[in-house]
């Protein structure tokens, strides 16, 4: 089985994200940038398929600038086999993405699409399931748990009730959520051997005739800085401030 999984390049999420000076975006120049967490979360499942001997090759795609090949050889590292680029001169869309993933998809005919359930920069949860529509394949999106056999795939899906469980078809779509592992640190030994494995860079315009969106980005705000608390001498003063301030009670 070949599994094909995406990886993102974002802001570390450990890094406080600031608006840049035209409120275009935020400032990602001289920033550290890694692989979006929930993507991090569906390499490692990946790997650990190919551990239990389900996957036999692991793919990692990312769609991006030519610098997200740092966040490929990370994937590499962690335990892909390979690796694919698709070269954009802009910051695609969710829909442009799933539309350059699903070339990539029909180039590579995987039996099983991992990804992250959203990526922490645009936060829009969209891809994934765009990607399963352009397919027409069936998906597993929130994955908390992922059982594959040969022919189906049984995922457990975090929904706003509980659990919720599936069993798809393969070949299929399934979006990672938070609590589906713990990913792995990569090791010295496995970047050093991460830099031998193949990477291959496509440019996006050979795989898709147009990949414009009809979204524009108007202006990017900082939250209002939240304000200081106060104390307070007892118990009646809490409840009166509750009472005609807050007005909860």
């Amino acid at each position: 089985m070949k599994i094909l999984v995406t990886v993102k390049r974002v802001v570390d999420h450990n890094i406080k994200v600031r608006v840049n000076a035209d409120h275009s975006g935020v400032e990602v120049d001289n920033v550290k940038m890694s692989i979006n967490p929930f993507c991090e979360i569906a390499i490692e499942e990946a790997v650990r398929l190919k551990e239990k001997g389900v996957a036999t090759e692991i793919v990692a795609v990312s769609v991006g600038p030519a610098a997200a090949q740092e966040q490929l050889r990370t994937a590499l590292a962690i335990g892909a086999d390979r690796a694919i680029l698709v070269e954009t001169a802009a910051p695609p869309g969710a829909l442009a993405v799933a539309k350059l993933l699903k070339a990539v998809v029909e180039r590579e005919q995987p039996q099983l699409v991992l990804l992250g359930k959203q990526a922490i920069d645009s936060d829009n949860n969209q891809t994934g399931q765009m990607l399963a529509a352009l397919l027409g394949w069936p998906q597993g999106t929130f994955a908390s748990a992922v059982d594959v056999t040969a022919q189906d795939v049984t995922v457990t899906r975090e929904v706003d009730g509980g659990l919720q469980t599936v069993s798809l078809r393969l070949p299929a779509v399934v979006t990672a959520d938070l609590r589906l592992n713990a990913p792995r640190y990569a090791t010295l030994p496995s970047i050093m051997k991460a830099k031998k494995k193949p990477l291959e860079t496509l440019a996006a315009s050979t795989l898709v005739t147009s990949i414009e969106t009809t979204l524009a980005t108007l202006r990017v705000e900082p939250p209002a800085e939240r304000k200081g608390g106060i104390k307070v001498e007892s118990v009646a003063q809490l409840v009166d401030k509750l009472k005609t301030e807050a007005q909860v009670i």
